[in-house]
Order: structure tokens, then sequence, then C-alpha cells
């Protein structure tokens, strides 16, 4: 399990863009991360002020990170970018609200010179609430 400083040591994303708290499982081609979603998150100001709900350009941004930390966890990409080009039936089923858990699981589904897809879904409390096909370059 990595935290916050583990995770920065793989991508190179920081607060307030670093959009994961934790990563529980990292596997060859797959991942999942946690984001405890805190009702100070600096979004909340502006989306709503009195329905707070979290973007979900947001949510699928958090999933393409946790994608970003199997691709750059592998040596050959140490010091490297991943950039997201490409996202595809991006779908949103349940709100996102202060207080959930969003567990992030993201699984690569081919990787070949430097471009890839990733198969990304978001869940709170076991219920899917975001699910989407991300494509990515490493620079």
């Amino acid at each position: 399990m990595l935290d916050k400083e583990g995770i920065k040591q793989i991508i190179p994303h920081r607060e307030p863009f670093l959009l994961f708290d934790e990563l529980i499982e990292l596997k060859d081609k797959s991942a999942t991360g946690i984001k405890y979603v805190s009702e100070d998150e600096y979004y909340f100001k502006g989306h709503f002020p009195e329905q707070p709900v979290m973007p979900g350009v947001l949510i699928v941004e958090s999933l393409a990170q946790v994608g970003g930390m199997i691709a750059l966890s592998n040596p050959e990409h140490k010091g490297k970018k991943a950039y997201l080009v490409g996202i595809k039936d991006a779908k949103f089923r349940r709100m996102v609200v202060p207080g959930d858990k969003l567990v992030l699981k993201v699984t690569l589904s081919n990787f070949r010179r430097g471009f890839g897809y990733g198969e990304g879904k978001a869940y709170v409390d076991g219920e899917l609430a975001c699910e989407a096909t991300i494509s990515f370059a490493i620079r």
C-alpha cells in the first residue's frame, strides 16, 4: 500500500491535482486506489455550493491517475509522464459527494510503443459510480 508520498514517487501529480489518496493494490496490469472525498475539496466551492458533487471529469482524471501508476511503475518508464489522450464511453451512475470513499479500479487492456488503453471503474459502497475507457501516451 502507498500513501500520497509514495504515490508522488511514481507519478508527477501534486496537490491540488493529485486526485487519490492511497494505492492499495498494484499488479502488472491493474491497480486499485482510494479517494477519500472531503468536504474541503477545492471544487466543492463552485460545484455546487448548496449541493456539493464531485465533477465527473475529476472522477475520470482520478481513474487516469491510478492507471498512470500501473504504466509509470514499470522501470522502463521511470521519470516519464503519462498523458491522458482519450476518454471513451464514460458513464456516470451515481453522484459522488463529501464523505464518500471512492474506490478506483483500473486495468490496462493494451499497451505498446508508448500508447495504451485502460478500463476504469469507480465505486462508492460497492455501487458503480463511474466507468470509462481511457487512452494514454507515455512521454
